[in-house]
């Protein structure tokens, strides 16, 4: 039985249970969770309890672990209880619970080549699969309710197989029922005429053959196969093309896409789009920039006694070799934390991963704060000294100390309720928690405060000397002004402010290219500006 949708019941005491000394299979937990109505409350803590469970097991599943797991899950796809996902509070949670399910049945290990776990709502299967296999189907039969059964059939073709260059494992489960509960939370909910199924197959494998049986077989209804977004939480009407649709069945080819790689946009945008563009220009940029940066700490390094002879260039090539250590870093921790999901290493790697790329990224606008405050100081602060040893101080306070502060905070905040990753990627998550707040808001504050530093150059620019033609003055103006922007819109950061538009319409392929354009090739023009910085210091600050 379930009570009453408003009803505030809550069963307690099963997180704890798993959480401290359980059985190897965490069986002990399941009498609580079934005994306990499947009301609104109880629906939303079973779903975070199968989200920890999922992220927090980094060992290979077996039998006994996926039966309890399916037990549970089960017990809140009943067919019975559906109207009840209406009102939960978080909107996402049939979309999380889909994830956390194909998560945890990704590390299913089979006994003897091949593995079967029914339950009433939730099938799952996996069989091992090579190269000389000439062809796998999982079939799957199950209750929709009481009165009626559906059937569902998922196919990996012998071509496909093919392909794989060892023996692997590939896992289908199918949910009757689910179809219905995505909908039930959405605005505009969509007909989902069959059951759900899932995949997860090695990343050799790229498309896949889908059978569904219709729920309602009369002829005027149409049909169309889609896939579940799960980082935008919609429908994917590009993720799979209809192959036929006769006789009360629809045959759908869809595309397994595992990313092997993230976009550089991914950093601001709440949304992950899947693009070839987009994942070549992160790859060619990131190898760049880190090329790049790698060479400006090099001369930096041979030049250093020669560039910082007066206290002012000291403090901005001090700054300049922040930002560039700090860009680097963080460049190459977006690599590891792309390796670490992609492999699916431990989850703890993958929080890690991500609270050291929060931190460096962060204090790499904080210098990029530092320097651009550092320019109003030489320009508007003429008789007000600073000595280096202050400056220091403050210098590291503002740029390690800030982000430092407010990654911890983070973390802290939004990883006791697993809501500090995003789904499918060692990133902050966004449409649980909103952690992704604690980059873009600071970033996108930093960039403003430097556009306004950039005004203040502009209007501070010298003007060309007494005797020069009216049109050789004003042309001469425009190159000052040109190079002063040319030199600080990398340097100071101002090109992330198109992360902006990737926040506001995070499903604009144009956005995510240019910002990816922009920034992923961002440390190049900084370490030409680095190199050129001192002679355009020196020509600012000497009026």
């Amino acid at each position: 039985m379930h009570g009453k949708p408003g009803d505030g019941t809550k069963f307690v005491g099963a997180d704890d249970h798993w959480s401290s000394n359980c059985e190897a299979d965490f069986s002990c937990i399941i009498p609580d969770i079934l005994s306990s109505p499947a009301i609104p409350g109880n629906i939303a803590d079973i779903v975070e309890l199968l989200k920890k469970i999922s992220l927090t097991l980094s060992e290979s599943v077996n039998r006994g672990k996926m039966q309890s797991y399916s037990k549970i899950a089960n017990h809140i796809l009943n067919s019975s209880v559906i109207s009840n996902w209406a009102f939960v509070k978080d909107r996402n949670a049939s979309s999380t619970l889909l994830d956390s399910v194909n998560l945890f049945a990704g590390k299913l290990l089979l006994r003897n080549g091949s593995e079967d776990i029914q339950e009433h709502f939730i099938s799952t299967k996996g069989f091992s699969v090579h190269k000389n296999t000439s062809g796998k189907s999982f079939d799957f039969c199950m209750e929709l309710n009481k009165t009626s059964n559906v059937s569902g059939r998922v196919v990996l073709p012998e071509g496909e197989l093919q392909k794989l260059p060892k023996a692997s494992t590939a896992v289908s489960v199918a949910f009757p029922t689910l179809g219905a509960i995505l909908e039930a939370s959405r605005p505009n909910p969509a007909l989902v005429n069959g059951m759900v199924l899932s995949v997860s197959l090695p990343e050799e494998l790229r498309h896949v053959l889908l059978t569904f049986e219709k729920v309602n077989k009369q002829e005027d209804v149409g049909a169309q196969c889609v896939g579940w977004h799960s980082t935008e939480r919609r429908w994917d009407y590009t993720a799979c093309r209809m192959k036929s649709n006769t006789g009360g069945r629809v045959v759908c080819v869809c595309r397994h896409h595992r990313r092997t790689f993230k976009s550089f946009s991914i950093l601001m945008s709440p949304a992950s789009l899947r693009s070839a563009v987009l994942d070549y220009i992160t790859r060619v940029g990131l190898g760049l920039s880190i090329f790049s940066l790698i060479l400006c700490l090099t001369i930096e390094i041979a030049v250093w006694h020669h560039v910082t002879k007066t206290e002012i260039s000291y403090m901005r090539h001090f700054c300049l070799v922040n930002i560039a250590a700090s860009l680097l870093v963080a460049d190459v921790l977006f690599i590891v934390a792309a390796v670490v999901h992609n492999t699916a290493l431990n989850y703890r790697l993958c929080v890690a991963a991500t609270f050291f790329l929060h931190l460096f990224y962060l204090a790499l606008f904080f210098w990029m704060l530092t320097l651009g405050l550092l320019i109003l100081y030489g320009l508007l602060l003429v008789f007000f000294k600073i000595t280096r040893s202050v400056f220091i101080i403050t210098a590291f306070v503002i740029g390690y100390g800030c982000p430092i502060v407010i990654s911890v905070l983070t973390v802290a905040i939004t990883e006791p309720k697993s809501g500090y990753l995003r789904s499918g990627a060692c990133w902050l998550n966004w449409y649980e928690t909103k952690a992704l707040l604690a980059f873009a808001a600071p970033a996108l504050s930093i960039v403003a405060v430097n556009l306004a530093v950039v005004v203040v150059v502009v209007m501070k620019t010298p003007r060309a000397s007494i005797g020069e033609s009216c049109e050789s003055r004003d042309l001469s103006n425009m190159i000052r002004i040109s190079k002063n922007v040319a030199l600080l819109t990398p340097v100071l950061g101002l090109t992330w402010g198109f992360g902006l538009a990737t926040v506001v319409d995070s499903h604009s392929l144009a956005f995510h290219v240019t910002f990816a354009l922009l920034n992923a090739f961002q440390v190049n023009s900084t370490s030409l500006g680095t190199v050129d910085a001192q002679t355009w210091t020196e020509d600012l600050l000497k009026n």
